[in-house]
């Protein structure tokens, strides 16, 4: 079993989710919420396959919250540009 902690100063709790429903057909993933961060419990199908697993569930996650973080600065320019000024 290995073990990934995301801080949520970094992370989206969404992409975590996500990358916990991407990779739970190979894995059993326990998320425990800390004060401070995501800790994620993993646990692969194929333990062969552990290292692997682990390392793309981070790289999945990191990316799903760059991903969000850009969509959430995109709608909130398109909020801002279509809101007339007064």
């Amino acid at each position: 079993m290995s073990e990934l902690r995301f801080h949520r100063g970094t992370y989206d709790e969404a992409a975590i989710d996500e990358a916990i429903r991407t990779f739970a057909p190979h894995a059993k993933i326990e998320k425990i919420d800390e004060v401070d961060a995501w800790l994620l419990r993993i646990e692969a199908n194929k333990p062969k396959l552990q290292r692997r697993i682990v390392g793309e569930l981070g790289n999945y996650a990191l990316g799903m919250t760059i991903h969000l973080a850009g969509a959430k600065a995109a709608n909130e320019e398109a909020s801002e540009a279509a809101t007339p000024e007064a």
